[in-house]
């Protein structure tokens, strides 16, 4: 009995937080275009002439040299002035991802948008075709950039690049990169067709060298690459997030194959409840799902509208009986993700702050939420032509219930929250002013035309002034448990941004953007 009360109680709060938001669509789409601005503060490389965060100027002009190749270009991954190719593609495979799904929602942000995805898209594809058996997967060495506090402008230090090869591979780190240009592919094909093309052709050669040569980055490049973004998870997820990538984008029948058959042994049998630069199981999951979901939302809407055309429905038919039990495996594990989110659902594994904040980790928790929110948003959208409900052991959930749960944790990060702080930069009357991040923190090439040099700017990380350039749009790592959050650019757990965590919040955003304005109904 109390778990029924327990259930319509959550019901009724699922309801009231639709109805008494806080935000409109006015206010979500000022946070999309908020969250889009923050990757231009990431820029490395030279600046285009319509650059519009202007305190930002041309930095790591020689990028490549010692390797005698170009990649200039490419996001400084946080605070800090590297370039790391793991979080750099999950990024760009997340913009592209959210442009694929909520991008009929963007409206006048969509240009950005694809302008986001694009200077990543365009190093990536540098990385991966400089040198033949070769990908180029980090430039900096982390040890020393992190020795110094200094605007990327004024970088003096060494500028290595790192990459995997056939005798030291990275699976990992180039399936990711291989999904990233796989989805960009698709973000890109109606507007630039012959760039999509270039874009799937390349990502289908990287796979190719992921698949080969297998192995984790990690085990050659642990010095560089270790603590900061070692392939914890290894590289199987990645293996498989890449096929499901490049089967969506080419429809190559080739890649679904490989996904049946090596499915079970990268780790499509595993329950997963977190998504990550790291973990990808999750996401595959819930992308995979849509393969099962998809023929069947057709063949019903066919039959329901009696458009039956008899090739094509025995076609969907014979899709279902030979691929239903593989891709429902997909579907299920979905719901079980789904299922240890939702409060009330037998399956709960997730912890949730008082004030209603999902919660993972003591570092840059808010990843996790934005990961989260989108995978929400993108499994009620692939939902919505079937039953649209999950089943929790006795419990069922609708899509609503999953897109309550999102509109609570984006509200949450946008300011609805215990301490009444946006987590957004620039976002709302009130939000963090130190933020762990130098080219923010120290004065702009216009503000101080001479160099600050490596030591020197280490003033300004320990002042406890304002940052003088507002890093407008970074989403910070957010406040710990028991929603506290210091605004201090010393405690870089809570006041780092990182491209990672916008990616997929530019996802959310536009789906609420776009949402009506009248509550959703139960």
């Amino acid at each position: 009995m109390a778990r029924i009360v327990m259930f319509w109680l959550l019901q009724f709060v699922w309801m009231l937080s639709l109805c008494c938001s806080a935000f409109n669509s006015q206010d979500y789409t000022d946070a999309l275009a908020k969250s889009i601005l923050f990757f231009e503060g990431q820029r490395s490389g030279k600046l285009p002439s319509n650059q519009r965060l202007a305190w930002r100027g041309d930095s790591a002009l020689s990028d490549g040299t010692p390797e005698h190749v170009d990649l200039v270009g490419g996001y400084y991954d946080a605070g800090d002035n590297v370039k790391f190719g793991l979080p750099m593609a999950f990024t760009t495979t997340m913009l592209a991802w959210s442009v694929i799904e909520f991008g009929s929602a963007m409206q006048g942000e969509i240009q950005n948008a694809r302008a986001a995805i694009r200077w990543s898209t365009d190093y990536l594809l540098k990385a991966a075709t400089a040198t033949p058996g070769t990908l180029y997967v980090q430039v900096g060495d982390p040890n020393v950039d992190h020795k110094c506090w200094e605007r990327p402008e004024d970088m003096d230090t060494a500028r290595n690049v790192y990459k995997v090869s056939t005798k030291n591979p990275g699976s990992d780190v180039a399936a990711e990169m291989s999904a990233a240009l796989a989805a960009g592919s698709i973000a890109f094909k109606d507007s630039d067709p012959s760039y999509s093309s270039k874009l799937l052709q390349t990502a289908m050669k990287v796979f190719d060298f992921a698949d080969k040569y297998r192995g984790s980055y990690s085990d050659s490049l642990g010095s560089v690459v270790c603590p900061f973004y070692c392939s914890y998870s290894g590289y199987h997820d990645e293996l498989l997030w890449g096929a499901s990538w490049l089967h969506k984008a080419s429809q190559n029948h080739s890649y679904l194959a490989y996904i049946q058959s090596n499915g079970h042994t990268l780790g499509a049998d595993d329950d997963d409840f977190s998504f990550s630069w790291d973990d990808k199981r999750v996401g595959t999951k819930i992308l995979l799902s849509k393969v099962f979901l998809a023929p069947k939302n057709i063949l019903q809407n066919i039959t329901s509208f009696h458009l039956i055309n008899m090739f094509y429905l025995n076609f969907l038919q014979n899709f279902l009986d030979t691929n239903a039990e593989q891709f429902q495996l997909y579907k299920i594990h979905s719901d079980n993700f789904i299922c240890s989110l939702i409060p009330g659902s037998s399956g709960l594994q997730a912890q949730y702050t008082a004030g209603g904040l999902l919660y993972k980790a003591t570092e840059s928790n808010l990843q996790y939420v934005t990961s989260t929110a989108f995978l929400l948003l993108t499994y009620a959208k692939y939902l919505k032509s079937d039953t649209g409900n999950v089943h929790c052991g006795t419990s069922t959930f609708t899509r609503d219930n999953l897109i309550s749960l999102a509109k609570k944790q984006v509200d949450y990060v946008l300011g609805e929250n215990p301490n009444k702080m946006s987590y957004m930069v620039g976002f709302g009357k009130r939000y963090p002013e130190h933020v762990h991040h130098r080219g923010s923190s120290l004065p702009s090439k216009r503000a101080h035309a001479d160099p600050i040099a490596c030591n020197d700017g280490f003033r300004f990380l320990y002042s406890g002034l304002p940052n003088p350039n507002i890093l407008v749009g970074a989403i910070l790592g957010g406040p710990d448990n028991r929603d506290s959050f210091a605004d201090d650019r010393n405690n870089y757990q809570q006041s780092e941004p990182a491209t990672y965590i916008n990616a997929p919040f530019v996802g959310a955003l536009a789906f609420f953007a776009g949402a009506p304005a009248t509550p959703i109904s139960h």
